[in-house]
């Protein structure tokens, strides 16, 4: 089966690479972007999506800054 892990800094967390993008937009013309939030896709082949709630906490996600959300595909 394939699962997705969605991993990006929580709200309120320092974000760098975002706050760098939304500088960047206006002068490429795209206006009204208040925020951005820049984070990670981890696509993996399993054999079981049972043990996918425990790699996020332990070593996919930093639980104290980044929040995760994870989906099976099929």
């Amino acid at each position: 089966m394939k699962v997705r892990v969605l991993v990006r800094p929580k709200s309120g967390i320092l974000d760098p690479q975002g706050e760098a993008v939304r500088r960047a937009l206006p002068a490429l013309g795209f206006e009204g972007v208040d925020s951005v939030h820049i984070g990670r896709l981890i696509e993996m082949e399993l054999e079981s999506a049972d043990e996918v709630e425990g790699m996020c906490r332990r070593l996919l996600a930093n639980p104290t800054v980044e929040e995760y959300e994870w989906e099976v595909l099929s």
